[in-house]
């Protein structure tokens, strides 16, 4: 079954499920940890919650086409703030809970948004401090009642908001329906703030039209029924979580369950036994380099019968693409899977029929290795601007270092100078109030990405590199640094991973180690430390991450091996200002904030 109803609009999707689908639902809509195990919500309690949220926002003043802010992480009321805003004709403006108060101040102010909703006291902490700087917002609600702070003028609990609305019904019964119906496919649905590499955020202009399309486009390339349980990681205001994790599972009848947080995961997985997830390749990465130490730790037999069973599972895939699977490989592939490979798999709780992983590169080596062990990861590729996903992967259409082929409906093709250019359904309506990127971004009703790509001979789509982040080393060689990122990424001792080399005589890095992995190094080898810092500044580890990474310098040419390198002792992060929301490195800041460590590796050269 593709979806349970032709809906329009998000509001209709609602409007469905909590009139008819409830009446036959079996499973529950969402379920979230509390009081130590997950409990779930129904479609008649969804309904209920957020009828009353948004007829408590009426009652405060909202009315059609305001803008409100969202700031929290995933949880319920993300969803009933959600489609209670949608369903009064509203326009939600989702944020990061990692931002700062300078960027939510942006934000809010350039979204012009009325009201703001935060999670907790932290939020709303950060909300009070720059709240006379505020120029449109009327009010706040915070959702944990505990993190009420009293005296505040125009300071809602959530509960305050929904006991209003509960009143507010008595009056106007028929007043959220009546919204309902009046909401079309081409209003607004969304303000979306790109992190962007450089410069403020833009705010994305997405319809209902812009994201339903994308979610009935996502139903006819993938299999999702009813039974299906996702298992929501990624932060609900980033568009690929909310489309696919969020919209793409409510209308499959499936069941969204939250996960408690980025740390909590791996318990998250026993504890939920997901069939489908969304999420992006750091995850694989963190999963494939602990497995891979541990299977290090173990005997050399263990070892043996680990990469025995391994590469068994690599000859089944590929025979299984083939469509021929010879008797002998199937009988020793049974064996192996219940030694070895099913074990690996149950770290996902068992049921995971697929992984879908977007926002980044998925390095080939961690692909192979799920796929050999039985765990499908299906790759796509999309924007914010692209309500998000422009092509993708199929379960039985999968092919590795390839971002798939395009989404039905959306049409794709290459520019001369090879950027990626996309038209279709999914293409936002512009950048709000920024008519000058609006007009850059969208030429003769063609989405300029930004990205440059190419279609292989089979229709695949494969990425090469962002067009601004293209460089071009003095001996005239361009370079990509994106693909070399990511090749060295495949390395159990690489964390992040810089490359430098823009104008430069050769290619250098800075690279953030793992730390769990070199400390495991370092105390096996008896190399002393106290801190990160001594290990990174330590020779040995040095010499240990130089000799892994001549493995992956080999798949490259001359010119685009790295020759230097440096260890840093911390990691990237947002609070720092190095990466963005999304993960992103600010390539630009980061060779900036480390720029007397770059010209130290450029410093022998002769001019």
């Amino acid at each position: 079954m593709p979806y349970l109803c032709n809906f329009k609009t998000i509001p209709g999707l609602y409007e469905y499920l909590t009139e008819e689908h409830s009446k036959t639902a079996v499973y529950p809509a969402l379920k979230y940890k509390t009081g130590g195990k997950f409990t779930g919500i129904s479609y008649q309690q969804l309904k209920e919650e957020t009828e009353n949220f948004a007829l408590g926002l009426a009652s405060v003043g909202i009315k059609r086409n305001d803008k409100i802010a969202i700031i929290s992480e995933n949880r319920p009321e993300w969803i009933y703030s959600d489609l209670a805003i949608l369903g009064l004709g509203a326009v939600d403006v989702p944020l990061y809970p990692s931002l700062t108060a300078a960027s939510i101040e942006f934000i809010i102010n350039n979204s012009e948004s009325v009201g703001v909703i935060v999670s907790n006291k932290f939020q709303l902490n950060k909300i009070l401090k720059i709240r006379s700087n505020l120029k449109t917002a009327k009010f706040i609600i915070v959702m944990n009642e505990k993190d009420l702070i009293t005296g505040v003028p125009n300071l809602y609990t959530f509960k305050d908001i929904q006991e209003r609305g509960e009143l507010q019904k008595k009056e106007t019964p028929f007043y959220f329906k009546e919204n309902i119906r009046l909401c079309k496919e081409t209003d607004l649905c969304t303000i979306i703030y790109t992190s962007g590499t450089t410069g403020e955020p833009k705010g994305v202009m997405l319809t209902h039209k812009n994201i339903v399309s994308n979610v009935k486009g996502a139903h006819g390339v993938f299999h999702v029924e009813k039974n299906d349980v996702f298992l929501s990681f990624l932060p609900l205001c980033h568009i690929f979580e909310r489309m696919t994790g969020y919209y793409t599972a409510l209308s499959g009848g499936c069941v969204i369950c939250f996960a408690e947080s980025i740390e909590s995961v791996m318990r998250n997985f026993q504890e939920v036994k997901p069939t489908i997830m969304t999420t992006v390749p750091r995850l694989f990465e963190r999963m494939y380099s602990k497995i891979t130490r541990n299977i290090e730790s173990q005997s050399e037999n263990k070892q043996k019968l680990f990469n025995w069973a391994l590469e068994l599972g690599r000859k089944y895939a590929e025979a299984k693409k083939d469509g021929s699977i010879p008797v002998g490989l199937g009988v020793k592939h049974k064996l192996a899977d219940k030694l070895v490979l099913e074990k690996v798999r149950n770290i996902t709780g068992g049921n995971l029929r697929f992984f879908v992983s977007g926002g980044a590169a998925l390095s080939r080596e961690s692909g192979e290795f799920f796929e050999a062990v039985g765990i499908l990861i299906i790759e796509g590729y999309g924007m914010t601007e692209t309500s998000p996903v422009i092509a993708v992967n199929r379960e039985d259409d999968n092919k590795f270092g390839t971002v798939g082929k395009p989404l039905p409906g959306v049409l794709v093709k290459i520019a001369n100078d090879g950027e990626i250019l996309v038209k279709g359904p999914n293409v936002m309506q512009g950048y709000f109030k920024n008519k000058k990127e609006t007009e850059e971004t969208l030429k003769d009703g063609w989405l300029h990405t930004g990205d440059l790509g190419v279609f292989d001979a089979s229709g695949f789509l494969i990425i090469t590199d962002r067009k601004k982040h293209l460089f071009k080393t003095s001996g005239g060689k361009y370079i990509a640094p994106s693909q070399i990122e990511n090749l060295f990424l495949g390395s159990k001792y690489i964390d992040q991973f810089v490359l430098i080399g823009d104008r430069r005589m050769f290619l250098s890095a800075l690279i953030v180690p793992d730390f769990e992995a070199v400390k495991e190094y370092a105390d096996s080898n008896n190399i002393p430390y106290d801190t990160v810092a001594d290990l990174t500044n330590n020779q040995e580890i040095y010499n240990l991450i130089e000799k892994d990474m001549t493995k992956f310098q080999k798949q490259l040419a001359n010119y685009e091996r790295v020759r230097k390198f440096v260890l840093l002792d911390k990691q990237f992060s947002l609070e720092s200002g190095e990466i963005t929301p999304s993960l992103k490195v600010r390539r630009d800041f980061v060779e900036k904030r480390y720029g007397s460590l770059i010209e130290e590796m450029y410093s022998d050269i002769d001019k």
